[in-house]
This record gives C-alpha cells, sequence and structure tokens, in this order.
C-alpha cells in the first residue's frame, strides 16, 4: 500500500465549543488532516516507542449524542468496532512532533469500514476524532524488516494501547456527497496499564502482586523471541498458587496452563483474594473453593505473550510470528518451575482454554505430546482446514461467497444461537482491512493467517484468499494442510502419535457455536472414529443450542453449565486418574 508523506507544519486549531470544536466545512472534497502536538510526540518517545512515528492514523465519526458514554456521548475511537461506527485509516511514514497527515476518505490511501468514503453519512453534524497507531521497526532474523505494533501492555488492541494517541472531538457538518474539510489533532497519549519501572519495558504489562496474596506475575525476557524479531521481546506470566502453599514449604505442585487471550493482571478463573469479592457466571462461588479446605492442590498459570500480531503467540512456533512454542517449553516453563514449587514432569503439565485458547490447549499437546499430560479444549478455533468457520480452504474457491453461478450468498461469520447472521466473513475481513494493511489488525483473520501461512516476499504472511475479493490461495492452503490442519496431522501420524497422546484430549463445544466452530470439532470426531492402535480415547462433548464459549455440562448438577471450580475438580481427579502423585 502507498504511503502518506508527512511534513513538519505549524497548524492554527480551531477552539473547543464545549466538547467539541467546531470545524471548518469545504464541499469540494472529503479531507481530515490531523497534526500530532509537540506534548504528545515527546510523551511517545519517553515511553521507549519511536519517534517520528512510523504507524497507522485514523479517523473516526460518530453521530452527536450517539449513546454509549456515561454522559450519553461516548468518545467516537470508543465506538470502533465490526458493527460500530465509521472509520479510515491511512499508513504514515516519519510522523514528527508538529507534522501533519491526511487522511482522504475514498483516496487511494484510505481504507475505511463500513464505508469507503463519507457519502454513506447522511448530511448533517458529527462528531470527528483523530487516533494514531505507533509502530515499531522490526528487522526480523529471517532477514524481513517489518513496521508492526509492538504491543505495550493492553494485549494487541490498537485502541487501548499505551504509547498510541487520539485527539479531542471536533464537531463537523458532512455535506452533499460526503463534503467535508477538517483539521484535527492528536495531542492525548493513553498511559501505562501500570507503572513503568526505570528501564524497564511496556510489553506485557507491569503487574505487582500484593504482599501475602495467592497471586503472583512473572516476565522475562525471551532470548528465542528477541532474536527471531531483532529486538528484546518479553513473555509472562499470572500465577495462582494453592491455598496450602506457604503453609508447606517442602511441597511441589502439578500445575495447569489456562491458555486463551491476553489476560493482563487479571488472575486465572477471575481469582481474588477479597473475602468480599464474589464472582459471576462460572467463576461464582470460585475464589471461595480455591480457599477453603477442599481447595486443590494445584497451581493454575496464564500466559502474558502478547505479539506484533495478536493478544496471544499461541504457544507453537510459526514462521511469522516466531518461536513461541520455544519460548514456553524452553524459557518459560523453566522459569515458573524455578520461582514456584511445581512438578517438574510431563505428567504434571496439562493445559485447558477456551476459543482461542482452546485451539491453543489442543494444538500445543498435540505438537508435544511427551511434554504435557492433557488437555481440554473448549469452543476452539477451527481444528480442520474444511470448515474454517463457514470455508472450505481445499475445495471452495472464494472464502466471500457460495453459490452460483446465478445467485451468491455471503458466507455469515457470526449468528445467535436462533440462526440468526450477525456479521458476514466480507464484514469481518473489510473491518481488519481498515483497521490495518498486511494483517496488522490485531484481528482474529489477521493473527490466523500470521500462524498458519508462510512468510510473503513483503515479510508479512501470505494471505490464504485475496483480502477484497475473497479468492482462494491454493498454494498456501496446502501449506496449512500440512502444517496446522489438527485433524490432519493427527491421522497423518496416528501410529507415532498414538501412543502418546490416547485419553489427553478433551474437546466441548456448543452445537450453535457463535462463529461455526462445532462444524470442524464434528468433522475431527469423525476423523478420529476411524483410528485404532491404539483407540483414540478422546472426549468431545456438544452442547444443545450452546453459543461461544460453551464448556461443557456440569457432572454435579445434571443440565447445567460446567463452573470453574467443578472444571478444576475433575482436573484433579484426571491427574490422580493417571497415577499423579504430589
Amino acid at each position: 500500500m502507498a504511503r502518506v508523506r508527512v511534513k513538519a507544519t505549524g497548524l492554527v486549531l480551531v477552539s473547543l465549543l464545549g466538547c467539541a470544536a467546531e470545524a471548518r466545512v469545504d464541499t469540494a472534497g472529503q479531507r481530515f488532516t490531523v497534526e500530532l502536538s509537540e506534548a504528545a510526540a515527546a510523551e511517545i518517545a519517553s515511553l521507549g516507542l519511536d519517534v517520528p512515528v512510523d504507524g497507522r492514523v485514523y479517523v473516526v465519526v460518530a453521530p452527536e449524542g450517539d449513546p454509549g458514554g456515561e454522559g450519553g456521548d461516548a468518545e467516537p475511537r470508543t465506538q470502533v468496532g465490526i458493527q460500530g461506527v465509521p472509520f479510515w485509516g491511512v499508513e504514515i511514514d516519519g510522523l514528527a512532533a508538529g507534522g501533519e497527515a491526511v487522511v482522504e476518505p475514498g483516496g487511494a490511501d484510505a481504507v475505511g469500514h463500513p464505508f469507503a468514503d463519507l457519502s454513506g453519512l447522511a448530511p448533517g453534524t458529527y462528531l470527528a476524532q483523530a487516533f494514531l497507531n505507533v509502530y515499531s521497526t522490526f528487522e526480523r532474523a529471517d532477514g524481513h524488516p517489518v513496521r508492526m505494533h509492538l504491543n505495550s501492555g493492553a494485549g494487541q488492541s490498537q485502541w487501548r494501547a499505551p504509547g498510541n494517541a487520539f485527539g479531542p472531538p471536533v464537531r463537523i457538518t458532512v455535506g452533499a456527497g460526503g463534503a467535508v474539510d477538517a483539521r484535527l489533532r492528536v495531542d492525548q497519549v493513553i498511559p501505562p496499564t501500570q507503572p513503568l519501572p526505570d528501564g524497564g519495558s511496556l510489553q506485557q504489562g507491569n503487574p505487582v502482586a500484593d504482599d501475602g496474596g495467592l497471586v503472583r506475575y512473572a516476565k522475562i525476557r525471551s532470548d528465542a523471541l528477541s532474536e527471531f524479531w531483532g529486538r528484546d521481546m518479553y513473555i509472562g506470566a499470572n500465577v495462582l498458587l494453592p491455598a496450602r502453599y506457604a503453609e508447606e514449604p517442602d511441597r511441589r505442585y502439578p500445575v495447569l496452563f489456562l491458555m486463551g487471550h491476553f489476560p493482563g493482571a487479571r488472575p486465572p478463573f477471575s481469582y481474588s483474594d477479597d473475602p468480599e469479592a464474589s464472582g459471576g457466571g462460572r467463576s461464582a462461588g470460585f475464589s471461595e473453593f480455591w480457599r477453603s479446605a477442599d481447595g486443590p492442590d494445584l497451581v493454575v498459570v496464564t500466559i502474558r505473550d502478547a505479539n506484533p500480531y495478536y493478544d496471544t503467540g499461541h504457544s507453537v512456533n510459526s514462521a511469522n510470528v516466531g518461536p513461541y512454542g520455544d519460548a514456553l517449553l524452553d524459557e518459560l516453563i523453566p522459569h515458573l518451575e524455578s520461582e514456584f514449587r511445581i512438578v517438574p514432569e510431563p505428567w504434571a503439565r496439562v493445559l485447558a482454554g477456551g476459543s482461542t485458547g482452546g485451539w491453543e490447549a489442543l494444538a500445543v499437546q498435540i505438537f508435544n505430546p511427551d511434554d504435557f499430560g492433557g488437555s481440554w479444549g473448549w469452543c476452539p478455533d477451527p481444528v480442520d482446514f474444511h470448515d474454517y468457520q463457514m470455508v472450505d480452504v481445499y475445495e471452495d474457491d472464494n472464502a466471500y461467497r457460495s453459490g452460483g453461478p446465478w445467485v451468491y450468498v455471503e458466507r455469515p461469520n457470526n449468528r445467535r444461537t436462533d440462526g440468526t447472521v450477525v456479521t458476514t466473513i466480507r464484514q469481518e475481513m473489510g473491518y481488519e482491512r481498515a483497521v490495518g494493511p498486511n494483517g496488522r489488525s490485531g484481528g482474529q483473520w489477521a493473527i490466523w493467517e500470521a500462524i498458519f501461512s508462510p512468510v510473503g516476499d513483503d515479510g508479512f504472511a501470505r494471505p490464504i484468499w485475496d483480502r477484497v475479493t475473497g479468492e482462494i490461495d491454493r498454494d498456501v492452503a496446502e501449506y496449512w494442510r500440512e502444517n496446522w490442519d489438527l485433524t490432519h496431522h493427527l491421522t497423518t501420524n496416528w501410529e507415532s502419535l498414538g501412543p502418546r497422546l490416547a485419553g489427553k484430549l478433551h474437546v466441548a463445544v456448543g452445537d450453535m457455536d457463535s462463529y461455526y466452530l462445532n462444524n470442524a470439532v464434528e468433522r475431527m470426531e469423525k476423523a478420529m472414529a476411524g483410528l485404532s492402535n491404539p483407540t483414540p480415547d478422546i472426549e468431545f462433548e456438544y452442547g444443545r443450542k450452546k453459543p461461544h464459549c460453551w464448556i461443557g455440562y456440569s457432572r454435579e448438577r445434571p443440565g447445567e453449565d460446567l463452573s470453574n471450580a467443578e472444571f478444576v475438580r475433575i482436573v484433579v481427579d484426571y491427574l490422580e486418574g493417571r497415577g499423579g502423585r504430589w
């Protein structure tokens, strides 16, 4: 994509009128001029990020009085999403303090969602807001220099990432055909999620444990990831210790790795040391159970491994994201075993997770059959690419539509349990393209390509399909099959894997999963039924009319859903049933 040139300038900004400034209207075209203030540039640099800024500038437009904020007027930047308010983004190079960038909706450099330009808006008054996504330069070990957003302690969300910046909402009037000419300003920087230690890094955040509590935090520099990305890279973990940990100083414990999205400072299973706190949903009663006499002798760990593509590295080694599998097995786990009294044996390490974490829990166990003792994958991301949500990447020609030759139907991406379609694949891909080109959206489709695809000539992941037309790339699909299709991997290698995996895998999914993920699970179950020597002994469980992300039925309360406390008891029973002693 062509990049927008920037230059230094001294802009005179219009004054604020209440919560928004009145911008000049020019019906000749569609144009926003965005300035980066000197103070914001200095603050970005103070957080260890690169200035002048390479990155992406957005203009977000929302109706005045749009609901969502406490005062009734949520800022436009907080309303962005696949079903959110319109926005447009452009790539920028070298935006210095006092410099400006131009965003022209409908122009060759701007990508918008859900509209290509402002003509999709009815003439009238709106609020416009500028937002800046800051990139860092990575001189990767594979020889590809890339500019991407370095995670800065908030997972991989551009819209809330520390070091990114925004400006005040400005009142604009959109004329006939979308005509507008407005000046916006970026002058506020999102602060760190926790205080930045002297000489420290924003990466993965810097949470601090309360003295005397059961929750601990760890963070280390990863040699493997740093070598791959060409700069210091960190990973971390949130650790929940058993209630009797301090009382039994010579005892070691098995560990449950709870895989999934970036947890921030949240303890595993939403545990709280506060006796007055009471969790909700699956976590209801969990903290009381954990601290009780019946609480399990188990350590639970969640992983902080946000990366330039997404809020988790998936704990596998991939061509685009890097050796997050090595970072887990060779660096983070040994560190945790040295810092905490964890049994340092494969049988004592088990995995669980939902959605992205469900795929991770299964994949890490399958690709490392001798290093973990069992896995629970709930509502996992696609485990068979014949059902990549609603796309068969091996047989379909186009990801966005099915049917033909005269009538085509858009492929859905999200549904309710009554079957109502919420969004389509084309719509979500359109959103991700506007957030970031070359798979830099921080979104779901982008990370799947980054994990599963080979590296393209430009240093980014080769798309599985053309992001505009939806035409599927057969060569990339074959690479996916041979490297990342979990069902294909199991069936092709069962002679070797079977004796090491039989009885270790457990899968649960709702039969009305919101993202159609049950289809791939059902295909995997059918394929596993044909294997023998040994029998796979994989548990598959389906929840009737259950959405994403369902984890199973209660064994103790028939007909009701499994709680986190009940699941932990299942893990302990499983470990004991396989001969574990600790």
